[in-house]
């Protein structure tokens, strides 16, 4: 089981969400981290060092966990979603 808690991750990214970015499906957390774990494996360097475990998956969680990563949804196709994610706001 992964540290931390979904619900510890909701209410971080959701502590200072406006009205239109309020995460609350756990299937976007589930894509993101995956996302970033994709990158992290593909020789990203990662943006914090607080993790116990050096998994792709644990750091991505950790990195949405310390606000290092922001979700920003929209309502954009999908090949203009895949070019946003290039350019991830981080």
């Amino acid at each position: 089981m992964l540290r931390p808690s979904y619900t510890d991750l909701l209410e971080v990214l959701n502590k200072d969400a406006d009205a239109d970015n309020v995460v609350s499906s756990r299937y976007t957390i589930v894509i993101v981290a995956a996302k970033r774990a994709r990158q992290l494996v593909d020789h990203a360097e990662p943006m914090t060092t607080k993790t116990k475990i050096d998994r792709p998956v644990s750091i991505a969680v950790n990195e949405l966990y310390e606000g290092k990563i922001k979700i920003i949804q929209n309502d954009a196709s999908a090949k203009e979603q895949d070019e946003a994610w290039e350019n991830i706001e981080m």
